[in-house]
């Protein structure tokens, strides 16, 4: 049994850390380095089994954890020159409330500039005053006018009439069948005949719809009793009976 493994897009190493830390609503102080280790290595794990490929700062990481892990589980703790114990985490968490500090204003950022996306600068107003009047004066216009560029705009529009000429059309068809309909027929079929095969009946209106529908209603006659089929010769061929005449 196969499954599809749907992986989020994280921008970093830290922005996956932080994002282990707040699902599992854990103390960024006392971060269990056991887990997040797991989790990360999982992560990427995940990333070499759909062939993507890793990002340097992601290994760097990901040895930095396992170097912290080693670390804590090494009976022999580091001793600062006050006498205090280091913890092996401080240097990451540091790191980590660092790049959460920057990452909380992104948001901020990213407002500010799709904001100033939207607007544009009024620029020179004498100049957008000119430009317009010049596109407005036709006599302007048509004194810059050559046969080169007659050619050129005659040809863009030639160009467009062969495509909108050409574009293709869809035509919905509605055939008038239905599967009350074909049952019908084919009763009605079986009452001037003994029996009908199942290719005579494609003979009769070869149409692929047609078809579909006939098998179709033969199915429903068959559940509800009212014909029986038997296996005729030739390929897929059978034929069609009505129940009350073989019961005569």
């Amino acid at each position: 049994m196969s499954f599809e493994i749907k992986l989020p897009l994280f921008e970093g190493p830290f922005d996956l850390l932080l994002f282990f830390i707040e699902r599992d609503e854990l103390d960024i102080y006392d971060i269990p380095i056991s887990k997040i280790t797991h989790d990360f290595l999982d992560y990427l794990k995940h990333l070499e089994k759909l062939n993507i490929e890793v990002a340097s700062e992601f290994i760097l990481v990901a040895a930095t954890l396992m170097r912290i892990k080693a670390k804590i589980l090494l009976p022999r703790p580091q001793i600062d020159e006050e006498g205090n114990e280091i913890d092996p985490r401080e240097e990451l968490v540091r790191h980590l409330l660092e790049y959460k500090k920057y990452k909380s204003v992104l948001s901020d950022f990213s407002t500010m500039e799709s904001g100033m996306l939207e607007k544009e600068k009024r620029g020179n107003v004498k100049r957008e005053v000119k430009m317009l009047s010049e596109t407005i004066n036709v006599e302007a216009e048509l004194q810059n006018v050559d046969l080169y560029k007659l050619l050129k705009v005659y040809r863009e529009v030639m160009a467009k009439y062969e495509l909108e000429k050409n574009k293709p059309t869809h035509r919905v068809v509605q055939y008038p069948y239905t599967i009350t309909g074909q049952k019908d027929y084919i009763v009605e079929k079986l009452d001037f005949s003994s029996r009908l095969s199942f290719s005579e009946l494609i003979e009769f209106d070869p149409n692929k719809i047609a078809v579909i529908f006939n098998f179709l209603a033969i199915l429903e006659l068959l559940q509800n009793a009212v014909i029986t089929i038997t296996i005729g010769e030739g390929f897929n061929n059978f034929w069609l009976e009505r129940l009350e005449k073989v019961a005569e």
